[in-house]
């Protein structure tokens, strides 16, 4: 019984109204799972059983039992292939403050809703380009998790390049520190969360070749402190691989001297994202998103078409928009396919929209049901633009 009272408030939004900023600790921690197949004896220093790694019900391969029941320490591998910083390995060590199956004990007696466990993860990441970086993140929640917390600290040092009016790549170099503070609160007993956040990133550019001189930068600190509103909405049923519901965010940010930036400007994000069954054995995903900005933003800031297979640099400028569409088919209970292609244009400052490229993209790829208690597919996608060619490891949906 535990097991499966903690699959339906882990795996369903509707039960435990999960939204995006629990899911992805948990994509990084399953990918290093499957790294690390075997984890220590003292992961399981107070088990009464053995985990089981093979589901009972078909015999395959299944991680459910230890995601359940894991709590301490953790090593956590990762595996980065995006085609804007090249490809890397990353390693960390996450933290858990209780197993899922212990949440779901405690929520059952208390009467609340099942609360995320809180994790706390440090680790750091290089890639072959040179990028390098590191950080610690905490994610906590209060009150049966009507309260979320979600704070981290991080430095960077990043090469990338630069397109702009010009429309060819100029390299850069990006070293900064980073600190993000937030906290949201669910309004009363609904699928909406809502609360402040605050970002601050303390950074320097420089150009390693060929500058952007249609920048006419001043200088190359970019100091940037924005408090912005966030606004949650999520129905999926399944926080990692849904089969329906929709997810929103909606956030707007301000970055103001008051606020330790530099330069003043402003930001307006939506995103959303919908399944829809309509057949036994098909979904079809729809996904929009719309980045604007006003003021004096830095360059490297800037809205970017963020599509798979398009490097994050590619097309970037005031604006972004994006659309894209996932149809998605359940070969077997375990194995699923999946053909996606999407559009997107960058502009407002280098173009209007109507002059602005069209970046397309398209691909496939697969997933294999790791956790079935939890509703957890992992995968890979392989996609295909005009300018690139890109593989994705991936945990459950590509869109978060």
């Amino acid at each position: 019984m535990q097991a499966d009272f903690a699959t339906a408030d882990c795996a369903s939004h509707r039960t435990n109204r999960s939204s995006a900023k629990y899911s992805h600790p948990f994509a990084t921690l399953v990918i290093g799972i499957l790294f690390a197949l075997i984890p220590g004896r003292e992961a399981y220093a107070e088990e009464k059983k053995p985990i089981a790694f093979f589901d009972p019900e078909d015999g395959q391969l299944d991680l459910s039992d230890f995601l359940l029941n894991h709590k301490g320490a953790l090593v956590v591998p990762t595996v980065i292939t995006e085609p804007a910083i090249g490809y890397g390995f990353g390693l960390g060590l996450a933290f858990f403050s209780e197993s899922i199956s212990d949440a779901a004990t405690t929520a059952k007696k208390s009467g609340k809703g099942i609360a995320p466990p809180n994790i706390t993860v440090v680790g750091g990441a290089k890639t072959d380009n040179g990028t390098w970086g590191a950080g610690l993140a905490h994610f906590h929640t209060w009150d049966g998790d009507r309260y979320r917390y979600l704070g981290a600290i991080a430095k960077m040092d990043a090469r990338l390049d630069y397109y702009g009016q010009l429309n060819r790549p100029r390299s850069y170099e990006l070293d900064g520190s980073l600190l993000v503070q937030q906290l949201l609160t669910r309004i009363g007993d609904s699928h909406w969360y809502v609360g402040p956040r605050y970002v601050y990133f303390d950074s320097s550019t420089r150009f390693t070749g060929e500058v952007a001189s249609e920048l006419n930068l001043k200088g190359n600190d970019h100091n940037i402190g924005k408090l912005g509103i966030v606004v949650d909405y999520d129905s999926r049923d399944n926080i990692f691989y849904p089969n329906k519901g929709t997810y929103a965010e909606f956030e707007v940010q301000f970055a103001r001297d008051a606020f330790g930036s530099k330069q003043d400007f402003n930001q307006y994000n939506a995103r959303g994202y919908t399944w829809l069954p309509f057949a036994k054995e098909w979904i079809l995903g729809l996904r929009a998103d719309g980045r604007f900005s006003s003021g004096d933003i830095p360059f490297y800031a800037q809205p970017n078409v963020d599509l798979r297979g398009i490097s994050k640099s590619r097309y970037q400028d005031q604006n972004a928009v994006v659309t894209e569409v996932e149809l998605r088919w359940q070969a077997t209970p375990r194995w699923s396919l999946l053909g996606f292609t999407g559009a997107g244009k960058a502009y407002g400052k280098w173009n209007d929209f109507s002059d602005a490229p069209t970046a397309t993209s398209v691909g496939a790829g697969f997933r294999y049901l790791i956790a079935r208690k939890l509703g957890l597919s992992l995968g890979v996608d392989v996609a295909h633009s005009r300018d690139d060619n890109a593989f994705y490891i991936q945990l459950g949906s590509a869109w978060r």
